[in-house]
């Protein structure tokens, strides 16, 4: 068998696992195997001429212009603190019952994720919001937790999510299907999120009580309130993602749309302030500068990956699985849950899927089903301890009294609630 392509497989995962940067790691493993194995004659250099090529139809990409779209909005939206306003008026809105007000934090999470698509803010936002008062309030500490983190790792999966829209690109599908695709997994966390809170509230009064009576806003007061800092935002998602679905602008048209309607909502809240657009454009910036610079660096490997008949010793390895499709399904699942500890979602889109396509068109596994199930495992692992990123983010914003380990069981029920659709969308993944 050629060793090239599984050493400089693992070589690639070693230089990332020391701390390397991914781009780099990627850009420079493949450097090192091509000049390497073009002393021992199993690589020929003059592959690297279509380097350049592949780097500039990278920048021209149409369909990854949608992600400085996407984040430009959900910052616009995150730093003009209309998100804020959003939080406080659903939290007055549900917080009336028993565990009303985790579920308006859920809700404003599925919100938030149709918005922005980037967990980070998301989960940082919410933590900074909504934590303290949930606490204030009564609420169990280990709840409170894994409500914000679960809701917030909601922006991997409900559209217009940043992580659908690569897998888009990388797998060779249609952003448009993955969309429609995920709206229905998006509910279905959403709502198993909310029925496990309600239950919850239902049988323990202590773990989630209701709003106090001077905390609650009613007629024409909650009325305003509803109507300036939840329909804005509201109609912009609806607006946004209707204009896709109804194939009336791509996903890159619609994320410009959505950019320019988030700044027309700040404007119109008379937030739009200078300093607030410069950190919008600042994160977007170096958001975006990140994962062009893993689409060059992964371009590299991917050539000489290639060159050294890589991809026919995973499409080899994973085709030979006992258990045909569903086989397939299991181990990539049970290997990007895993990577999904160590290295960030973009890292697993640039390396491991461009990978896993060919076998799975060879077993016949819906791509864009395929891509659901990816975008929900990885979803999982963003919430599973230790390692979770989402946990790491809402560490970082949580006061040093809260122990880490009331973070870990908050989320444990919430990655239950993940892997029964975790295993039902591998089940309709399944050819039939």
């Amino acid at each position: 068998m050629n060793l090239w392509g599984p050493s400089m497989f693992f070589g690639v995962l070693m230089m990332i696992f020391s701390g390397y940067p991914v781009a780099f790691a990627l850009a420079g493993t493949a450097l090192l195997f091509a000049t390497v194995a073009s002393i021992f004659g199993h690589f020929d250099l003059i592959l690297l001429f279509a380097l350049p090529e592949r780097t500039f139809g990278t920048m021209s990409n149409q369909v990854l212009l949608a992600v400085p779209f996407f984040i430009f909005m959900g910052t616009v939206l995150e730093k003009s603190k209309l998100a804020e306003q959003l939080l406080e008026t659903i939290g007055v809105l549900f917080g009336g019952f028993r565990g009303g007000l985790a579920i308006g934090v859920i809700f404003v999470g599925a919100l938030l994720a149709a918005a922005t698509g980037v967990v980070g803010a998301s989960v940082t936002a919410m933590g900074l919001i909504s934590l303290p008062v949930m606490l204030r309030n009564g609420y169990d500490e280990k709840l409170s937790l894994g409500v914000i983190s679960a809701s917030g790792t909601l922006g991997q999966i409900i559209p217009p999510s940043i992580v659908l829209i690569v897998l888009g690109d990388q797998m060779g599908v249609s952003v448009g299907d993955l969309f429609r695709a995920a709206v229905k997994p998006g509910l279905a966390l959403t709502g198993g999120y909310a029925a496990y809170v309600a239950i919850l509230a239902f049988f323990n009064k202590e773990v989630a009580p209701a709003l106090p009576e001077h905390m609650r806003t009613r007629g024409w007061a909650l009325t305003k309130r509803v109507v300036v800092s939840l329909l804005p935002p509201l109609l912009l998602i609806i607006v946004v993602l209707g204009s896709i679905f109804a194939g009336v602008a791509t996903p890159t048209e619609a994320g410009a749309l959505g950019a320019v309607g988030a700044m027309l909502l700040a404007a119109a809240n008379r937030s739009l302030t200078m300093s607030a657009l410069n950190a919008a454009m600042e994160d977007t910036s170096r958001l975006t500068i990140m994962v062009v610079f893993l689409l060059i660096g992964s371009t590299a490997f991917a050539l000489v990956f290639r060159g050294l008949d890589g991809d026919v010793w995973i499409e080899n390895m994973l085709t030979g699985i006992p258990g045909g499709a569903l086989g397939f399904l299991i181990v990539v699942n049970i290997v990007v849950f895993l990577l999904g500890f160590f290295i960030d979602f973009f890292e697993i889109a640039f390396i491991i899927v461009p990978l896993i396509v060919p076998p799975a068109l060879i077993l016949g596994v819906d791509l864009v089903w395929l891509g659901i199930v990816l975008a929900v495992n990885i979803q999982t692992s963003f919430l599973t301890p230790p390692f979770g990123f989402s946990l790491f983010y809402l560490r970082g914003v949580t006061p040093p009294e809260i122990p880490t380990l009331s973070m870990y069981k908050g989320v444990i029920p919430f990655i239950m609630i993940q892997l029964v659709v975790l295993s039902v969308l591998i089940w309709v993944a399944v050819p039939k």
